[in-house]
This record gives C-alpha cells, structure tokens and sequence, in this order.
C-alpha cells in the first residue's frame, strides 16, 4: 500500500469523524452521534457502500485526537502500529482468556475498556489476536487443556463420590407390541475413586423410582457415599431425589451446565459400553437370546464382573476391583429399614368425613381420629397398594385400599415406542457375553456360602 492509498483511507476515516472531533460532547451526546454515524451507509476510498461499527468510530476517534491526521493512516505492512500492546495489559488480556476460553477477543478487549485498563481504540482486535495466538490461547486448545485437567482429578479414597448419570443405550423388542422397538436406558453409579460401577442396571423407563432404585441398591452393596456427583437432568433436580440424599446425609453436587468435562470419567465408561457390550447385546438381540430387560441385565452383570472391573485401568493402574477393595477408607453402611424409608415418596391429603382420602385415583381408609386432618401419606412409587400414615410426625396405621384403581405413581410412563429399528451388524457366531457367562456362574459358586457385607453388618447390629 503505497503513501496516496494510505491518505486517502485516513481521509474517508476522517471524513467519518470530522464532525466530532472539534466539538465538546457529553458522554452520553458522543455516543449517540456514533450510533448515528454507524448506522448510515457510508462510500469509501474506492467508491463502495459501507457500514462502520460503533467500535470502529471510536478507534478512529481516538487515534485522531492521540496521533492527530497521521493516527487514521494505516500503517505500513511491516512497521510497528502506534497502538502497540505492552505486557502489562497482554497479561490482563491473557488472564480473561483463560478464565473463559469461549471469550472472543473483541469481547476481552471491550472488558479491558469498560475497566480502565486501556483506552478506547488503544489495543487492535487482530494486533490481540495475534499475540494470544503466538501463545497458543484459542479457544480449542485451552478447552482441551481443561478437559484433560478434569481428567485427571479424582477423589482421593473409594465412597468419597458417586458419579451418576443415564445413557440411552440401545433397543429392544417392546414387552408389549410385537415388532416394535423401546429403548433401554443405562442407569449408572460410579465410585470416582476407583472406576467401580457400584451399581448399573436397564430400565424401559427414565424416572425417579428407577433412579432412586439404582442409588438404593449401590448404597445397600457398597455403603453410602459421602458425595454424589450429577449432571442437571430433570430427574436429578427432582424434590424425592434431593430429600433422599438430605435424609441420608449424602451431599448432592451438580455438574455446571453446558460445561460438561467434570464427568468425563463417566462418559468414558459409557463410550466403553458403546465400544465392547453393545455390540455383542445387540447381537444376542438378532440372535433372539435376549428378549427383554431382565436378560439384558444379566448380561450386562457379566460383563461387569467377569471383565470391566477386572480390566487394568489406564489411568489407575489397577482393576476397579482391586482399587475399591483395597482402598483402606471405612464403609458407612445404613441399615435395610433406613434405607427403604429414605426413598419413600409422600404427599400430604386431607381426610374427609367418612375417614378416608383419595390418592391417585384410589380410595383408601385410615385411622378414624384422623378425621379432617392434613395427613403425610408415605409410600413407594412402584407400589401403591401400601402406603404410610403420618401426622405430627406420629405413626398410624397403614391406609386401607378400599378401591385400587392404579398401582404405581402416575408419574410413571410407560416406555416409549419406537418405529425405526437400529441397523446392526450380522452376528458373528461368537459372543463376548455369552463367551464370560461360565466365569460368572463360577465365581457365584466360589462366592457361595459366604455372608454379604450387608447380611454381617445386619447380624452384628441385632
């Protein structure tokens, strides 16, 4: 770019300004002229219609006033800008970008001015750019830096936090409509500690009782957590679900949205399902070998015992097993009755005249000095047809079922139907799964007589 080229584009610049720079403005007045000013189509050096941004009469503006008529000209390709960035104010810049590797740079540099730190028009978008670049600062390389920093975190003894989280993982025949498919769905706790899945198990449906019963079993196998660890999901945010952890002393953390990198451990063992006991389900599927939920979940027992937990972890260095079993932390167990009633769903009900309540769509009688009273009714979701009587923090007797219209809580659906079958490949004649099954029944026969942990805990209590 040759020096008339320059003079005229500092002088279409200025002509953009002229009408600002010998005046006296309020904020507020200079301000409003340059949105005026930005807003209008304006024929440069070459003859064509442009727009200028607000962001970029102010620069102009003010290299006009600091530099004067020779601050609009651009510089020459190889010479150093008037409007250099010193290090004090590239290191502020480089603090903002690693605090939010997603903030862009004019942003970074708008937040400098808004703050003091430079003045408007001081710092160029691609001089900033450049430099943060040079020190590899883009978005993509500081974001794999912090899901690597995730990764390596983890708590440092077994039972001091459960990772939880569902993947809907594959298809079945639907129990109900013959060739039609429902989607099973993987609920899932993990010990951080030790990459033991505590518990897994399929379910046809993706609600509370299925998540509650997945916790309740992990905590009645492996002792209670002290913190369980989840994404935002509706059913993890559900009143029953946070009473349940209250009740039971377990702190209840959430995963910050959109930021997803704290369960990685997680996502990783589910890519692991996707990647070795998908494939061999799917094709004792095809086979016909599994057919429903309850084999598919015998499998899955197999594949867990007999060569996830056994598998030497990258990161570790040991088997899931052998890390959660060795680990010297203590169990804190729970008894059995405790455990039950802390998963307990309730709703409040008046009692009418006649000594009973409705509930659900059913009838049931209760304690006749209950009459109008506000009672807690306290029950399992999955069985309505037995349901606690509380008042004043007092025990009644049971409610009687006088007309039982629905079994289970209404906010259990039925699974969903799907009509698009997944492509899978032809079986192979050879299953992982079923290949593991004699290894695990052995292990049940090695295993046999011995006590449980729960069953010594329960005998030693009584």
């Amino acid at each position: 770019m040759n020096h008339e080229e320059r003079k005229n584009i500092a002088l279409f610049r200025y002509g953009l300004i002229s009408s600002l720079v010998s005046r006296k403005l309020q904020k507020g007045e200079l301000a409003e002229q340059l949105r005026i000013i930005a807003g209008r189509e304006h024929i440069d050096q070459d003859g064509k219609l442009r727009r200028i941004s607000k962001r970029t009469l102010e620069r102009y503006l003010h290299a006009y006033r600091k530099h004067g008529f020779e601050g609009l000209m651009p510089a020459y390709r190889g010479e150093y800008a008037p409007r250099a960035i010193n290090q004090e104010v590239l290191a502020k810049a480089v603090q903002l970008k690693k605090e939010r590797p997603e903030r862009a740079v004019s942003q970074i540099i708008r937040m400098m001015e808004l703050a003091g730190i430079v003045e408007v028009g001081d710092v160029a978008e691609s001089t900033l750019s450049k430099q943060l670049r040079k020190l590899g600062l883009t978005k993509k390389k500081l974001q794999n830096k912090q899901s690597d920093r995730f990764r390596r975190f983890e708590f440092p003894y077994r039972n001091a936090c459960w990772q939880g989280d569902v993947q809907h993982t594959l298809y079945l025949p639907h129990p109900d409509k013959p060739g039609q498919k429902v989607l099973a769905k993987l609920f899932a706790f993990m010990d951080d500690f030790s990459r033991f899945i505590v518990h897994a198990e399929f379910h046809l449906q993706e609600r509370g009782p299925q998540l509650e019963d997945c916790l309740r079993r992990a905590i009645h196998s492996h002792g209670k957590p002290e913190q369980i660890y989840v994404d935002n999901g509706a059913i993890y945010r559900a009143d029953m679900f946070e009473l349940a952890c209250a009740h039971l002393g377990i702190k209840l953390s959430h995963s910050t949205p959109r930021r997803p990198q704290g369960r990685g451990k997680m996502e990783r063992f589910f890519q692991f399902i996707d990647s070795s006991f998908k494939p061999e389900a799917y094709d004792l599927i095809e086979s016909g070998k599994i057919d429903c939920v309850e084999q598919l979940n015998r499998y899955l027992y197999i594949w867990l015992n007999t060569f996830y937990h056994d598998r030497k972890h990258g990161e570790t260095k040991q088997t899931p097993r052998e890390r959660f079993y060795e680990s010297e932390a203590p169990y804190v167990s729970v008894r059995l009755e405790e455990l039950d009633r802390a998963f307990m769903w309730q709703a409040e009900r008046k009692v009418d005249k006649t000594g009973c309540v409705s509930f659900q769509g059913n009838r049931y009688e209760v304690d006749q000095s209950l009459v109008g009273e506000l009672i807690t009714l306290r029950y399992e979701p999955l069985d309505l047809s037995k349901i606690e009587v509380w008042h004043s923090e007092k025990r009644y007797e049971d409610a009687s079922p006088i007309k039982l219209n629905r079994a289970t809580d209404r906010r259990i659906e039925e699974p969903e139907v799907e009509d698009e079958s997944p492509s899978v490949e032809e079986p192979s004649g050879l299953n992982f799964l079923e290949l593991n099954a004699p290894l695990q029944e052995k292990k049940q026969k090695e295993q046999r007589g011995k006590l449980s942990y729960a069953k010594l805990w329960e005998s030693e209590q009584s």
